[in-house]
């Protein structure tokens, strides 16, 4: 189990840095001037001595693998650099954006996690075929309504029409419609993939013998199938993660919040690399983090992964 555990942390750790370096080449390597919003652009009337002034202080006249390497040294502290816009902090600008988008990736997880789990349990146990076909020709459907258009129905349907959630804001009930948006392609995923490894758990010769033994359907999809269907699930925890993330982007603009979606948004308008880049680093932090737990909760569902590697030695043969 430890050498299992050093190994998930040292592919997460490559993962991690791998992701640093793309993202800070492809990022400067945009067309455009970086620095557009602090001289000015072609409007601006500073000389070329201040412009190179303003490249020296921000240390864009360096070589750009020097200044990778030095922003990655940096960003082991948990300093990635200046906002070209505002100047403050970048991890001060995430750190406050954060939590409006916790709010809501938080609580569309669980929502997803609930719709999900609930359509594959119910796919799986109704013997009505027309029902079984409607459920799970809901996860398709999920995955392909656009989140831009899910949002405005929302805000149409439940904030117009009903007054039942507010349209815009950062408050705690303004909270659920985006939850609600950012939900429902996520429990597709889910509800897809679950349903899927209940059928098949359902079909092995155990669940055969529980039900043999008298165990209700119930307690046979639950108590026995259920553990081992999960696993493909689990598996995409962290693209659920992404979606939740990426998501957010688009859920922010629509219901009008401030949270990281929107902060990031902004940021590519003005092209302010350095918060673009803390954005995209902090989003592969995120993924690396949920699939190192992924991977260490896996062993306790399935010991067998652990399982180590009989080494099978070939005698020499001897004349």
């Amino acid at each position: 189990m430890g050498r299992y555990i050093l190994r998930r942390l040292a592919q997460a750790a490559l993962v991690l840095a791998v992701a640093y370096a793309a993202s800070y080449l492809v990022l400067w390597a945009l067309p455009g001037d970086a620095l557009a919003s602090l001289t000015g652009g072609q409007s601006s009337d500073l000389t070329a001595d201040q412009v190179a002034a303003i490249r020296s202080e921000w240390g864009l006249d360096q070589p750009v693998v020097v200044r990778l390497l030095t922003s990655a040294a940096h960003a082991l502290t948990g300093d990635f650099g200046r906002s070209f816009v505002s100047g403050r902090p970048v991890s001060a600008l995430i750190a406050e954006s954060l939590p409006a988008t916790a709010q809501i990736a938080g609580l569309g997880f669980l929502f997803a996690l609930l719709l999900g789990t609930g359509i594959a349990l119910a796919a799986t146990r109704t013997r009505a075929r027309w029902l079984r076909g409607l459920l799970l020709g809901l996860p398709p459907l999920g995955v392909a309504i656009p989140s831009f258009w899910l949002g405005l129905l929302l805000i149409q349907f439940f904030s117009f029409q009903l007054a039942l959630f507010p349209a815009t804001g950062n408050g705690p009930g303004s909270a659920v419609l985006p939850a609600i948006t950012l939900a429902i392609p996520t429990s597709a995923l889910i509800a897809q993939l679950l349903a899927q490894g209940l059928d098949r758990e359902l079909a092995q010769p155990y669940a055969d013998t529980a039900r043999a033994k008298g165990a209700s359907t119930t307690r046979v999809q639950l108590g026995h199938a259920f553990r081992n269907a999960a696993l493909p699930a689990l598996t995409i925890a962290g693209l659920v993660v992404g979606n939740l993330l990426a998501g957010s982007v688009v859920t922010e603009t629509v219901f009008g919040r401030t949270g990281l979606g929107r902060t990031t948004a902004d940021a590519v308008a003005a092209q302010d690399i350095p918060v673009v880049q803390g954005v995209v680093v902090f989003g592969a932090l995120v993924f690396v983090v949920v699939n190192l737990i992924v991977d260490l909760v896996y062993p306790l569902l399935d010991p067998r992964i652990v399982t180590a590697r009989a080494r099978v030695r070939i005698p020499a043969v001897t004349a």
